[in-house]
């Protein structure tokens, strides 16, 4: 039963995080599912939901249809919408019923970019993955496909800001703090992936010195860019005035600079941060600088590899956590976490869209604004 949850929630899953990294692009997303993942991430995961228009569409998968393996009806709709509202891409992302039928989507992918004339890719989520997962290789796709040709070109003191999705930086005016923090050290944002940019943005890409990847989303799109554009990059969250040492990473092109900056609490209480890894090791390393505590990430996602400091560790499932947390004194996590704490531990609120959803949207605080 060690995988089973018995009081918190999961985090977002991986085709809700499709849609969000994509949501303001121009494209179509298509979720292959009766039509519960559609409920789901309109009602609970996506902020911009009732304020910004984006093409999102559930595909209404009968049981007859993933019986018989009646593809045609699916490809048949998605043509039908494309006509109708010619989408700059499209892009189709799976759930655990066509999963499990073994649905060949980059198959139909092929497809539908033939007969379409449009861009056409599968993102190969199946709901049993958290939404880094997910919102990854639908960035990752984007640098494959829509950041033009090599240029040669390089503006001095650049950078794309890589995995900025309301999921774990709320909203947009929240992403904007951290190109004002990048502004005032001297550097100037080209594009933004994916959230408070025009999909043009993307095109000048390759000109950027260096890339910045703010959150573990934006990884993989680092590495695309990187081969496809030598544009080397640096991991981490320009959180207040840890900006300082993000700008000065920047410079050297250090890839990860937080894991140098940590371990360097001299308090004898520690603090437990839970969440993300690169934003939660950013702010442990801000902690540490500035108020000199001990800090210790907790990361309850699938993707940390090369991005926790010593000392740091991946935790998997509600039990594993709980285990992990009997010990703590501080803890600094989303208020659902709460109920498994222990009791006489000093809780601070730090909600996160992707585990809390918008319960507590109106507490969200500026991460950038945070140390």
């Amino acid at each position: 039963m060690r995988q089973s949850y018995r009081i918190i929630p999961i985090y977002t899953a991986d085709v809700s995080g499709v849609c969000s990294a994509l949501y303001e692009l121009g494209g179509m997303t298509v979720m292959h599912d009766p039509s519960g993942c559609n409920s789901t991430y309109n009602t609970h995961d996506e902020i911009r939901w009732y304020d910004q228009d984006s093409l999102i569409y559930i595909s209404g998968l009968t049981e007859i249809d993933a019986i018989m393996g009646n593809d045609q009806k699916f490809l048949d709709d998605i043509k039908e919408a494309a006509r109708e509202l010619h989408p700059k891409f499209i892009a189709l992302a799976g759930s655990p019923i066509p999963y499990m039928n073994g649905t060949d989507f980059p198959a139909l992918a092929q497809v539908l970019e033939e007969e379409t004339g449009i861009p056409a890719f599968a993102v190969p989520t199946n709901g049993m993955h958290d939404y880094v997962y997910g919102a990854g290789i639908a960035l990752e796709e984007i640098a494959k496909r829509f950041t033009g040709e090599k240029t040669g070109r390089i503006q001095a003191r650049t950078i794309n800001l890589l995995g900025v999705t309301p999921l774990d930086f709320g909203p947009v005016s929240h992403a904007e703090v951290l190109k004002e923090n990048l502004k005032a050290c001297g550097w100037k944002v080209l594009s933004t992936w994916a959230m408070g940019d025009e999909p043009d943005a993307f095109l000048q890409a390759g000109e950027a010195e260096v890339n910045l990847v703010v959150s573990s989303v934006g990884l993989r799109a680092a590495k695309v860019l990187e081969e496809k554009f030598g544009t080397p990059y640096v991991v981490g969250t320009p959180i207040g005035s840890y900006t300082e040492r993000i700008a000065k990473a920047l410079e050297e092109k250090e890839q990860i600079p937080y894991l140098k900056d940590r371990m360097q609490g001299r308090k004898e209480r520690k603090v437990t941060l839970i969440g993300e890894p690169v934003i939660m090791e950013s702010l442990a390393a801000g902690i540490e600088e500035k108020y000199a505590y001990r800090v210790e990430v907790l990361c309850p996602l699938e993707e940390t590899d090369g991005l926790l400091a010593d000392g740091d560790r991946w935790v998997h499932g509600e039990e594993e956590m709980e285990e992990a947390l009997k010990a703590a004194e501080i803890i600094v996590a989303d208020p659902l976490y709460k109920p498994i704490c222990p009791k006489n531990c000093e809780f601070y609120e730090l909600p996160h869209i992707a585990f809390s959803g918008r319960i507590y949207l109106k507490k969200l605080p500026v991460l950038g604004k945070l140390v």
